[in-house]
């Protein structure tokens, strides 16, 4: 009796050490998940333009129908064929590709030139509605008012995105 309440006790406290690790994983793993399926959706985007020939835009949107201005990136985003250059999607513009709404806890948030679209040309190079290049970058981050790991999603104005891990002070 003595030698099975020390294994169990033994037992608990190795859990107690594991859990913060196995919790730390599980972030990390969404993290990434999402960062990933955010980049295949630049490079879908990307090759969709340059092979139909024509503007391609991947927004955020809270309907799977049609793009947003409000609200992060988390809620899922559109692929669509932007064939008259206004970065809205009409009902007559082709989706590419639509994806569902991440994680609950999961945030994601564009800087200015990124925070409602990105917007792929013919070349392959991201353009801004105006002309003007567009490149920037977006967090992926667990909701957190203490510092929290992320991920940075980084697009150049070639159209190519890039990932990195860092610490942010606080995600909300």
């Amino acid at each position: 009796m003595i030698e099975l309440l020390v294994a169990i006790c033994v037992t608990a406290l190795l859990l107690t050490i594991a859990a913060p690790s196995i919790a730390q994983l599980v972030t990390s793993l969404q993290l990434s998940s999402a960062s990933n399926s955010f980049v295949s959706g630049l490079h879908l985007a990307r090759n969709e333009a340059i092979k139909r020939n024509g503007r391609v835009v991947l927004c955020k949107t809270a309907d799977g129908m049609s793009c947003t201005s409000t609200g992060g990136w988390e809620q899922g985003w559109l692929i669509f064929h932007d064939a008259n250059n206004n970065s809205l999607r009409e009902s007559s513009e082709q989706i590419i590709h639509r994806q569902l709404p991440l994680a609950a806890s999961l945030r994601m948030t564009g800087n200015l030139n990124i925070a409602t679209y990105v917007s792929f040309v013919p070349t392959g190079a991201t353009k801004l509605i105006g002309g003007a290049f567009q490149a920037g970058t977006l967090t992926v981050c667990r909701e957190s008012l203490s510092a929290v790991d992320a991920r940075q999603i980084v697009l150049n104005a070639a159209g190519r995105p890039r990932v990195h891990k860092t610490i942010i002070p606080s995600c909300g």
